[in-house]
């Protein structure tokens, strides 16, 4: 009797001593590790779009600046760092989205959409350079004026523009 039982607290035990060596490690911040020493740099945007506002480059560089010090362990440089962004706001615009019907054939959304050239420039891994244009839009009402609701929409759409560009270049998604 005294075997069987020796026999049966093996059973149960042995599984769990062979199992605790056993592991699962999640990674929380996307698919690439960079080691301390990796430094970014994101040059100031520069604009081609002619209805863009003017401050617009220089805010959505500053965002993208900020995103990757708060995301990140990476070290922000001026220039030159290993990894480097750079690029351009080639278009913006502002169109109708939403038209009521009742004969008025009035706009009821108005969508302003902002379009960005980056290059982008790997230097710990070449292979993962790219050149991509990211578009991003948000919505208002068409009773309210742009210049009233603009800075908003452009934080808006530049926080996901940044995300875009992030997970393609730094969390290589």
């Amino acid at each position: 009797m005294r075997q069987l039982r020796i026999v049966f607290l093996l059973g149960l035990l042995l599984p769990l001593f062979y199992c605790g060596g056993c592991r699962v490690q999640y990674k929380l911040s996307g698919g690439r590790d960079f080691h301390d020493s990796v430094t970014v740099s994101v040059m100031t945007f520069t604009n081609s779009a002619p209805l863009a506002k003017a401050t617009f480059p220089q805010s959505f560089s500053e965002t993208m600046r900020d995103a990757i010090q708060r995301q990140t362990r990476l070290q922000t440089v001026a220039k030159n760092g290993d990894l480097n962004f750079e690029g351009t706001v080639v278009g913006y615009s502002v169109a109708p989205v939403s038209i009521q019907g009742g004969g008025t054939n009035q706009a009821s959304l108005n969508r302003l959409t902002v379009s960005i050239s980056v290059k982008y420039t790997d230097l710990t891994n070449p292979a993962l350079d790219f050149e991509s244009t990211f578009t991003r839009f948000a919505d208002f009402p068409s009773s309210q004026n742009l210049t009233a609701v603009e800075d908003k929409l452009l934080k808006e759409i530049s926080d996901q523009l940044v995300q875009d560009i992030m997970n393609l270049s730094i969390n290589a998604w």
